[in-house]
């Protein structure tokens, strides 16, 4: 077991959104349960001066001080101040402040300086008007870690979820469907899923496109690629196509209470990924929920994001497959029209920052057995 707390990066968001305030609710409950770096404009914290939380700054190197805890802050953008921020009004300043943040919160955790790395919510308008045109968190992290392939999933004690496009139109899903892309994502997904739940063989549903899966070929025919993507994807795990491609977990089972979700009811354990569909998206949800799959590939954003929000609100974590680390975030918005007025829930943020360190005890426990002595790698 691991002889010292997880160590975490958080980055702060966007300072004008509900980051900060959910960062002083946290605070104090996340401190004692793991060591903690927060990463972002400490002005995003002095637009709340005077509120509901109490905080100061302590000592020249800052920290933060509230709720009877102090933890290391770093600002990688310390001219932008208040003067340049207003709360719930994102901006260029704003946009700036937050991408920075996630850049020098992404480099310390690749650096070994932490296992892992919590992102608050950041606002892809204010980041394009800052001159920053990523799509998101995903897309920027895995160009900062140089990974050849990620997906964004959204991880629950009821649902899981796994995206195929992201931050992209509808029409362009449509256009650019391809069996061999569907597949990656198929036998990726079912890959770090192995890892993380520790069973070999999850039963993994791929959502249609059209409605009753094409009804034959009434409503489209677009199944008939995503047909030929579930015999695509048996044979890469076939070939171990994803064998070689670093992992922050752990192969094997998960040991008692390690689980991705401890006390989740038991699921299927086979020796190979099932993969079954193109399922009609209107029902492989619920079944999902319900036990009948372990994992849902969703072909595009909101076909799988909707769901997932309306079946576990506050417990469905945004966690990144296919970086070297454990990156989490909650699964929300900037919430920019109620920040500022401390009605913020932080149940989803600390869901995500439970699950980044229980992720990051076990990348812990794997590098520990990894410099044991007798191992024949040195520490």
């Amino acid at each position: 077991m691991p002889t010292r707390p997880p160590r975490l990066v958080i980055t702060l968001g966007d300072p004008c959104g509900i980051g900060p305030e959910l960062l002083l609710r946290a605070l104090p409950s996340l401190h004692a349960q793991a060591d903690l770096v927060v990463v972002g404009a400490r002005s995003g914290l002095d637009l709340l001066a005077g509120g509901p939380i109490p905080f100061s700054w302590a000592g020249p190197e800052g920290h933060l001080a509230s709720g009877g805890v102090v933890v290391p802050w770093l600002d990688p953008t310390p001219l932008v101040t208040p003067a340049h921020l207003a709360l719930g009004q994102p901006s260029a300043a704003s946009g700036r402040a937050a991408v920075e943040a996630v850049r020098t919160g992404a480099l310390r955790v690749q650096a070994g300086l932490a296992e892992a790395l919590v992102t608050l919510p950041l606002s892809k308008a204010a980041a394009h008007a800052a001159g920053y045109p990523i799509p998101g968190h995903t897309e920027f992290l895995q160009e900062l870690a140089g990974s050849p392939i990620t997906r964004m999933a959204f991880v629950s004690p009821g649902l899981n979820v796994v995206l195929h496009t992201v931050h992209q139109s509808l029409r362009s899903v449509v256009e650019g469907l391809d069996a061999r892309a569907v597949a990656e994502t198929l036998s990726f997904a079912a890959d770090r899923f192995s890892q993380l739940t520790g069973n070999p063989g999850p039963r993994v549903a791929l959502c249609a496109l059209n409605p009753h899966a094409g009804e034959g070929g009434a409503f489209g025919h677009e199944e008939d690629a995503l047909r030929q993507a579930l015999v695509l994807a048996e044979s890469q795990v076939r070939d171990g196509v994803w064998a070689a491609l670093p992992s922050p977990f752990p192969l094997g089972p998960a040991r008692p209470a390690w689980e991705l979700f401890p006390g989740r009811p038991g699921t299927r354990s086979g020796e190979a990924p099932v993969f079954s569909g193109p399922h009609p998206a209107d029902t492989v949800f619920l079944r999902a929920w319900r036990g009948d799959f372990d994992l849902v590939v969703a072909l595009y954003h909101d076909q799988g994001l909707i769901p997932i929000k309306v079946l576990e609100p506050d417990t469905a974590v945004n966690l990144t497959l296919g970086l070297p680390y454990t990156r989490t975030s909650p699964d929300h918005g900037t919430a920019f029209d109620i920040a500022g007025r401390w009605r913020a829930d932080p149940t989803n943020f600390m869901a995500a920052a439970t699950l980044a360190m229980r992720l990051a005890e076990r990348t812990m426990e794997k590098t520990m057995a990894r410099t044991a002595p007798g191992t024949g790698t040195p520490p």
